[in-house]
């Protein structure tokens, strides 16, 4: 497919960012990885996001990406497509060209394997410098000679990412491979607004994807034309069906559906927000999905019994949905 038809895929639809069941000692629980990917691939989406933070893709090594990279594309349809987060991590003294480098391995490694497009994790290394705007779009531009479509990503510093400009979103996306860009921008509605009003008032050909699990309903009251979050990594339906009724204008439904996806989101995203991994892994668990062996995440904070009783309340209430 060309950019423009993976553009339109991706459009009306949700890219669940999904978790990777690990065992204590992070290895990969094989059996609830297909298990997983079998649940997934009869819900109603056309993609999946896999390597992206909720993933842990930059904690993964290469060798764990690939095996996770197969096991989605061997269970998926062939329709399906798979859109891998990459990037590169910081380590002390690294210097800005190999930081660059890391990442567009990274890229070429999810080319090799088959990937559909991509997603640039936050350049969080240039974040504050003089230099930030200049380094940002160099880091994209050199992600972008891997030839794959990209969907450039949007995360507010709190939850580390950098903060975006508008003149620097222009230069963005007067990149060929980029069609798409990804909001997350949770303690700023305002950012959310004007990069919207900017895309809709500049007739700019950029898909705007909200990565706002805690405001998914009302961001795509706000010009999101798609989603690409952890949130849809459970409860994939609900979501799905809650988008669908937005954009055949069935408010009723939507109204209600959205509801009970900020209730959800109100139970898995909150302070500490790493938890949000382990705490959809355990939901997956508790449904039946995954093995209760492999609610893990070696990076987060733990679940405590506490969330445990109030995530098991909750979901009781939800039912089969």
């Amino acid at each position: 497919m060309n950019f423009k038809e993976i553009q339109q895929k991706i459009m009306g639809d949700i890219l669940p960012a999904v978790p990777v069941p690990v065992l204590e000692n992070g290895e990969i629980h094989l059996e609830s990885q297909r298990n997983y990917v079998k649940w997934m691939n009869e819900q109603p989406v056309n993609a999946v996001a896999i390597w992206a933070h909720t993933g842990r893709g930059l904690k993964l090594s290469k060798e764990q990406r690939a095996v996770v990279f197969n096991e989605w594309r061997n269970g998926l349809d062939d329709e399906k497509i798979i859109l891998c987060g990459v990037g590169a991590n910081i380590k002390d003294g690294i210097k800005d060209e190999d930081y660059i480098k890391e990442a567009v391995d990274m890229a070429y490694e999810a080319k090799d394997l088959g990937a559909d497009l991509i997603m640039p994790y936050a350049p969080t290394l240039f974040r504050g410098r003089e230099d930030q705007d200049e380094m940002i779009l160099k880091y994209h531009k050199e992600i972008a000679k891997v030839g794959l479509p990209m969907v450039a990503f949007f995360l507010y510093e709190a939850a580390g990412g950098v903060n975006y400009s508008l003149d620097l979103l222009r230069e963005l996306f007067k990149i060929e491979n980029v069609i798409a860009i990804k909001m997350a921008t949770l303690d700023s509605v305002m950012t959310y607004q004007n990069v919207s009003n900017m895309i809709k008032e500049e007739n700019l050909d950029i898909a705007l994807i909200t990565g706002e699990d805690r405001m998914f309903g009302y961001t795509l009251m706000r010009g999101a034309k798609g989603a690409l979050i952890g949130l849809s990594s459970i409860y994939t339906k609900l979501q799905k069906d809650m988008l669908n009724s937005y954009f055949i204008g069935d408010y009723k439904s939507f109204i209600e559906k959205s509801e009970l996806v900020d209730n959800l989101a109100e139970h898995t995203f909150y302070a500490p927000m790493e938890g949000y991994i382990e705490r959809v892994l355990y939901i997956l668990a508790q449904k039946g999905i995954i093995s209760k062996e492999a609610v893990n995440d070696p990076y987060g904070p733990g679940v405590k019994e506490s969330e445990r009783v109030r995530i098991d309340q909750f979901i009781s209430k939800l039912g089969d949905m």
